[in-house]
């Protein structure tokens, strides 16, 4: 860990001509970027298996009426669906899964960076401080408070963009465009309450260190965009 502390100190360092005592904030924020780029193949192979699963949802969806009754047969036969068409149940989700390691060590290199990390600022809010911090200074709209209250605003534009695209495929996942799939109430009620979820961010970002804070930011906006750019 201390090693890509370091590194993100060096990158600090590099960055210190263009953002001043901000460049520690500004190295977090590149770093959780170039990492999140390192693993976008792992997240282009699961939209691929996504699409790929979704394009069998049709044939799934005949073959639950033919065995609606015998669920053994209907086990195998999906089974033999997806090995026909050479596609894994796991598709999609695996991939997601091995990203996992990734994230928890940018949680941890952020959360617990050191003093030479955790000891800089941005603007009047120090990088170690949480939000409650900024509260019992100057209060929610001090230096220190407005940080804060910018980051609660691009956390909100991007849970509000992540809530409509969500509602928008759930809904045209319960109707059958683009998969035909037809899905049912199930399905319909569920995706009305995993959108909201996205405005969880919010939670998190009030109650963690703000270079930790930065890095849930960044990765939620880059979530945002790789999830527009590959399920479009």
């Amino acid at each position: 860990m201390s090693v890509f502390a370091a590194l993100v100190d060096q990158l600090a360092d590099l960055l210190h001509p263009l953002f001043g005592t901000a460049a520690a904030a500004a190295a977090i924020v590149l770093f959780t970027a170039l990492v999140r780029l390192l693993v976008h193949p792992l997240s282009r192979a699961a939209a691929r298996g996504q699409r790929a699963r979704a394009q069998l949802q049709p044939r799934i969806a005949e073959l639950r009426k033919r065995y609606a009754k015998q669920p053994e047969k209907l086990q195998q036969a999906v089974l033999e669906l997806h090995t026909e068409e050479k596609v894994s149940p796991l598709s999609g989700i695996l991939p997601s899964l091995l990203q996992l390691p990734a994230f928890f060590l940018l949680y941890r290199l952020f959360s617990g960076g050191g003093d030479g990390l955790l000891s800089h600022q941005l603007f009047a809010a120090p990088l170690g401080g949480r939000w409650t911090d900024a509260l019992a200074g100057d209060g929610m709209f001090g230096p220190a408070g407005l940080v804060y209250v910018g980051l609660f605003l691009v956390v909100a534009a991007i849970a509000t963009f992540t809530y409509v695209r969500a509602r928008r495929t759930a809904a045209d996942t319960a109707t059958g465009v683009g998969t035909g799939t037809g899905t049912g109430t199930g399905t319909g009620a569920l995706g009305k309450v995993l959108p909201l979820l996205s405005y969880g961010t919010l939670i998190t970002v009030a109650v963690v260190p703000l270079a930790v804070a930065l890095y849930v930011v960044t990765s939620a906006a880059w979530s945002a965009v790789e999830r527009a750019v590959l399920y479009t």
